[in-house]
């Protein structure tokens, strides 16, 4: 396997990519909250469309975008995924309640205890779990319950509590109370542990106890997270909680993405076949990882433009140009070329 390391800067930015398909939570619960006009004209300003394939891909940058820009025009802060609106300033008196809690635990207990005022659809809990916190959202009877909903306050709950103890807190499971939906193969990019489908409930189980004090966080820190959000929370930036992504992070460090099946089970310790049957059990494949982080690649030099087509396709590993379209097209439904086209 090549040893040789990308550097910090060319690293980072290569965030996950989501599919469509998970974006569409979403738009369906923008569909009826925003007329038709203005959903489209928020999508055009994110450089999707509605005629975009079911089966391209949508950037982090993408993501935070769409929910600032619909936050803002909107006046709601959960852009209506909830029966009620969340109206702006919300999400701000939320983290000046939790800035002043005197330990991570009592930031988790604000937080539910916040949103159990704000919200008729579902009301949150407190469990402790053999030293572990959990946070449970329950439905109430005949509420609303978007899945994107059940994921973004889980996700709000995590990202809080991180900027707080001034580093990603390692979850033991993410819960949902829906079934396993076709893109489950996000999820791993959104919460650093396995997430389980079709349960009584949805949760998040952080692995540590949660008694240390939190950062203390002034008033501009608090400013400047909003200012952001969700840029800070939306993406786990771990990559070690499933073997996807230790393998996706193997890849990244080998030189033009060389690392093979082989490489990557010996820096694992493992055996080719259990790797082969590891990654099968999260529903993928060492050959759908390495399409993808080439995919992700591809993406984001398309999208910063300093790059031509030619070299992203050596960047990322293929013989021809012309094999790299192919590849492209399958992955994201469109060319390269149209791709980086405004």
């Amino acid at each position: 396997m090549a040893e040789s390391l990308p550097d910090q800067e060319s690293t980072a930015p290569i965030l996950p990519t989501v599919s469509r398909a998970f974006l569409e939570d979403w738009l369906g619960a923008l569909r009826l909250h925003c007329p038709a006009e203005q959903l489209a004209g928020f999508m055009r300003q994110i450089g999707l469309e509605d005629k975009v394939p079911m089966n391209s891909r949508v950037t982090h940058d993408q993501i935070v975008r769409l929910y600032q820009l619909v936050a803002n025009e909107t006046g709601d802060e959960m852009m209506g995924l909830w029966s009620r609106p969340v109206r702006s300033g919300a999400l701000k008196l939320l983290c000046a309640s939790v800035r002043g809690a005197s330990s991570l635990s009592a930031v988790l207990f604000r937080f539910t205890s916040f949103w159990n005022i704000v919200l008729d659809d579902c009301y949150l809990r407190l469990e402790t779990v053999e030293d572990h916190v959990r946070v449970v959202l329950q439905p109430r009877e005949d509420g609303r319950q978007p899945r994107f909903g059940h994921m973004l306050l889980l996700k709000l709950a995590h990202g809080i509590t991180s900027w707080l103890a001034g580093r990603e807190l390692p979850l033991t499971e993410v819960s949902f109370v829906f079934e396993r939906p076709d893109f489950s193969e996000d999820y791993p990019i959104l919460f650093p542990a396995p997430a389980r489908f079709g349960q009584a409930h949805s949760s998040v189980t952080f692995a540590d106890s949660l008694e240390g004090a939190p950062v203390p966080r002034s008033e501009v820190e608090m400013q400047e997270f909003l200012m952001r959000a969700p840029r800070d929370w939306i993406f786990t930036s771990s990559r070690e909680h499933t073997v996807m992504l230790r393998v996706r992070e193997l890849l990244l460090r080998s030189e033009r993405l060389t690392c093979n099946l082989d490489d990557a089970a010996r820096a694992l310790n493992l055996t080719q076949r259990t790797l082969i049957r590891r990654l099968d059990a999260e529903g993928t494949s060492f050959q759908d990882i390495k399409d993808g982080l080439r995919r992700d690649i591809a993406i984001r030099d398309l999208s910063n433009g300093g790059k031509s087509i030619e070299a992203i396709s050596q960047d990322v590993g293929f013989a021809t140009s012309a094999t790299f379209h192919r590849a492209f097209k399958r992955w994201t439904g469109t060319t390269p070329g149209a791709y980086r086209r405004p």
